[in-house]
């Protein structure tokens, strides 16, 4: 019989069951003694194991070169992932097994009984460990879930904490009291509460578990809601995992980092050195002025709120009209360090494939790999080590080359969250690197016959802002009698960094948005006209336009409703438009029409375009008027060349 991988970890183990509950058990498959027990669900082991060496090693193994049942390697490779294996006549598990799990064990909590071999010993593919003591009843039992290599008595883990005096279920990120865990939760100074201080607003001094970290707290003397409380540990655990994986890579990163004289990928303190302050995007916007430079106000507070929404915005426009300078002064004003937390990158017009960025192994040594010169992949390393900073990489002209071919990798992990495989078993670099949401990303583009224009897979990921040089622009320009010392601005920002890096990162509840209804309905208007160009947008982009217009909101960017979802429109719902004449025509015209007050205002008859009180959305009703020009005059349009 043929040796099984010893590389399928738990994560591959709980994507083969994912695939076999989305696709079913195929014939011939279905297990006769045995089965996995995964959340109250049963599969067949073989099958698991089959589909796990997919995930991990890229093919499914035949499952008639491998045997199943006690003490083969099947079994072995499961039992030691951490999930439970029973036979059929096994009554153990449940469809609800948080709810039967906590269920049990706070009804135990108070009673004398201290058995838990009754209890479901893994879920969703971590170990399950309780406790109500050890001889003497425990004054907090818990419940810990444990990845291989950490015990509750040495490492981090999720935990539920029962303060049964309390009536109080505290969901936690666990560590460790006997033995200080070498590895430490990303949780930045004062993000969160620890339970000592959680207790202490209550005026009860607490010493049991004092220094974990609060993640949701449960009062038991009501009834609880258990879907809820699952919800919130399988984010906790997913957490977890993300935390485990950046150590592993951090670590193996600082056993090569002998081996990598010429490239210096040490961290920096992952504590700022800085005090810092509420990110305040006017301070910007004023210390950008001080140096001379042009930019507009709105255009300044587009580029950072866009930043804000997500982590990836490209700039497009005439050459020479600022795009990488903006760029540039952004992240030299809000990093404390730019050589470490910045890069910029050409882009070479010979890039077809992603080892420009991510390198790739040497085929001439095993176990070597060729790490870019330009630093794009020691920036996605520190960015990885060090979470409350903001990193950035610059994309200077990056559609000289299809993006699609060379970002493909960026792209599909923005989305997927998964890892972006680098190579296994590398003496230089970790087997795959996370995508941080702490870099920041940022294509400049130029419109001419040497460039390539984007795909809509590129354009749904990205907030995309058109810089246009007006006539109002060049007078202010030309009315500067000198630029000032650019090296001012370095730093200025940097005490307002972690807190940018926090609001990036934070999620924004659609619920809440005020305003919320006129802004679905004005969506909805713009959907069904787009849609009839098969131009719509879909959930990602609507989550995106949420979060951009809430966040103009509460940014204090004295912008009106009306002027936040005009930027949000010209920004990701435009850039997509383009066709023929014919095609486009009508759609521009029922833009058009969305986007002014006054009906009687018709597109074909406005000779020039001014904005007027008779303008709702003039940023975009400005660059319809242009896409309609152009469009008659040529026969087609796009929003890259309009």
């Amino acid at each position: 019989m043929k040796d099984l991988p010893k590389n399928i970890k738990p994560e591959h183990i709980v994507k083969a069951i994912h695939k076999i509950e989305k696709e079913g058990i195929p014939a011939q498959a279905h297990s006769s003694t045995y089965d996995v027990l995964y959340e109250g669900k049963r599969f067949p082991p073989k099958l698991v194991v089959s589909y796990a060496n997919i995930f991990a090693n890229g093919v499914a193994l035949d499952r008639s070169t491998f045997e199943g049942g006690i003490g083969t390697a099947c079994f072995k490779i499961l039992e030691e992932n951490g999930f439970t294996i029973v036979t059929k006549e096994s009554m153990t598990g449940s469809e609800e097994p948080i709810k039967e799990l906590l269920g049990c064990f706070i009804k135990q909590a108070h009673t004398s009984d201290q058995k838990t071999k009754h209890y479901l010993k893994a879920f969703d593919g971590l170990k399950v460990d309780i406790s109500f003591g050890q001889g003497n009843n425990a004054h907090v039992p818990w419940i810990s879930f444990l990845a291989n290599g950490n015990t509750t008595s040495d490492g981090i883990y999720p935990v539920f904490l029962f303060y049964k005096k309390y009536d109080t279920l505290i969901l936690a990120y666990g560590i460790s009291e006997k033995n200080k865990p070498h590895i430490e939760w990303n949780i930045a100074n004062g993000e969160k509460e620890t339970v000592e201080d959680y207790f202490k607003t209550k005026g009860i001094v607490m010493k049991k578990y004092k220094d974990s970290y609060v993640y949701t707290v449960y009062d038991t003397s009501k009834e609880l809601d258990f879907k809820s409380i699952e919800s919130h540990l399988r984010s906790l655990i997913q957490e977890y995992r993300m935390t485990l994986d950046n150590a592993q890579n951090s670590e193996l990163i600082d056993s090569k980092e002998l081996k990598l004289k010429a490239i210096d990928i040490r961290p920096i303190d992952t504590k700022s050195k800085v005090k810092q302050q509420p990110f305040d995007l006017s301070s910007f916007v004023k210390d950008l002025e001080s140096t001379g430079l042009v930019f507009s106000k709105q255009l300044v507070t587009r580029f950072v709120l866009s930043l804000l929404t997500k982590p990836f915005v490209i700039l497009s426009g005439l050459s020479g009209s600022g795009k990488t300078k903006l760029a540039i002064c952004f992240a030299k004003w809000i990093c404390e360090n730019d050589d470490e937390q910045l890069r910029v990158v050409p882009i070479g017009a010979d890039w077809t494939n992603r080892e420009f960025l991510l390198g790739y192994p040497n085929a001439i040594k095993p176990g070597k790999y060729v790490m870019p010169d330009n630093g794009a992949l020691e920036l996605l390393f520190k960015a990885n080590k060090n979470k409350d900073k903001p990193y950035f990489l610059i994309l200077d002209e990056m559609n000289l080359s299809y993006v699609e071919r060379y970002l493909a990798d960026f792209l599909s992990a923005m989305e997927s969250g998964e890892k972006i495989p680098l190579m296994k078993d590398s003496e230089d670099v970790p087997a795959c690197i996370g995508l941080p949401k702490n870099l920041f990303i940022i294509g400049t583009i130029n419109v001419d016959e040497t460039t390539y224009m984007f795909s809509p897979k590129v354009l749904d990921r990205a907030n995309v802002i058109e810089f246009r040089i007006m006539p109002s622009d060049l007078d202010n320009f030309f009315q500067k009698s000198t630029i000032k010392d650019k090296k001012s601005i370095m730093g200025k920002g940097a005490s307002q960094a972690v807190d940018f890096t926090t609001i990036a990162n934070s999620d924004v509840d659609p619920q809440n948005i005020e305003s919320r209804q006129a802004i679905i309905d004005t969506l909805k208007k713009f959907f069904l006209e787009l849609k009839s160009i098969h131009a719509e947008f879909g959930y990602r982009t609507a989550n995106e336009l949420f979060r951009f217009i809430s966040l103009g909101q509460k940014l204090k960017t004295g912008w009106t409703l009306d002027e936040i979802i005009d930027s949000a429109i010209i920004q990701k719902l435009l850039p997509k438009l383009h066709g023929s004449r014919k095609k486009i025509e009508p759609t521009l015209k029922a833009l058009w029409s969305l986007c002014v007050n006054d009906q009687e205002l018709n597109l074909e008859t406005t000779s020039e375009f001014s904005e007027e009180k008779s303008m709702k959305y003039p940023l975009s009703a400005e660059k319809i008027w242009r896409m309609f020009r152009i469009a008659q005059d040529n026969g087609f349009t796009s929003f890259a060349e309009a």
